[in-house]
């Protein structure tokens, strides 16, 4: 049985935990100590229900942020400083420069993992492997309803209540994306992270009163030639913020532990 450790006990680490798969158990939640009792009565008392991942005595076989990026800044260096994997689904931390540059070096100093979860797109393979022949230019837009905004800067950019057409209210780099956007802007970092970097990948953001989905579009042009990738993804019935397909990469990510993802 593999044992990993949960960062985060909200809408998205339910919905992993709800999907685990065989042969893997969690054994430890990261989350603020009001939290404790709902972990223990949801989880049982098997299951530690921890403020910091130093509680742990034990070595995890992954350690799975479904959090924030405030919780990647909090304790990503602890748990790539102690050897341990680490999965990221709060990509967007890493648009943060001197984070970025201390949880690499934590990772090849201590022969920790940083591993960076596809979330809620698809076709991060192949954008790497563009980025091998070189590519000139990418491009993400992202475009959801008036309700997967709100609680974020947009709401101080397009009046959401109001808007009758879909708007584009954020044009800018990955970085400026993931940095003002953290809790929206996880999939700009992610296609950075594999495309050309957080600089030079272009990001729009939209708005649109007609969807009720998230789409995700990505276009990518270099010597290898070009794509267009689009993904109309569900959002979490019970956060509008969060695509389904996100948590299912984090699903995924565990699979991986028991069977290495094949399907035979």
């Amino acid at each position: 049985m593999k044992k990993i450790m949960m960062i985060g006990f909200g809408a998205m680490a339910r919905e992993v935990i709800s999907r685990l798969p065989d042969g893997v158990s969690i054994g430890w939640v990261v989350a603020r100590p009001h939290h404790h009792q709902a972990i223990q009565q949801a989880l049982g008392h098997g299951v530690q229900a921890i403020e910091h991942p130093s509680a742990c005595q034990e070595r995890p076989d992954l350690v799975l942020e479904c959090a924030s990026q405030k919780a990647v800044h909090e304790f990503g260096e602890f748990i790539l400083n102690s050897g341990w994997k680490l999965a990221l689904i709060s990509t967007g931390a890493l648009a943060d420069k001197p984070l970025f540059q201390r949880l690499v070096q934590a990772e090849q100093r201590h022969q920790g993992e940083l591993i960076v979860l596809s979330g809620a797109v698809a076709g991060m393979d192949g954008l790497a492997s563009a980025r091998e022949g070189g590519l000139d230019s990418v491009t993400y837009t992202s475009n959801k309803s008036p309700a997967s905004w709100r609680g974020s800067p947009a709401e101080k950019l397009v009046d959401l209540d109001n808007v009758t057409e879909p708007v584009v209210f954020f044009e800018g780099s990955a970085r400026d994306a993931a940095q003002q956007f953290p809790a929206n802007a996880n999939v700009a970092a992610t296609v950075a992270l594999m495309g050309i970097g957080m600089d030079l990948t272009k990001v729009k953001l939209r708005v649109d009163p007609h969807t009720s989905r998230n789409t995700h579009t990505i276009f990518a042009a270099g010597t290898f030639g070009e794509f267009h990738i689009e993904l109309n993804g569900n959002p979490l019935p019970t956060n509008p913020k969060t695509s389904t397909l996100a948590a299912l990469s984090a699903v995924q990510v565990c699979r991986r532990l028991v069977d290495g993802g094949l399907v035979a």
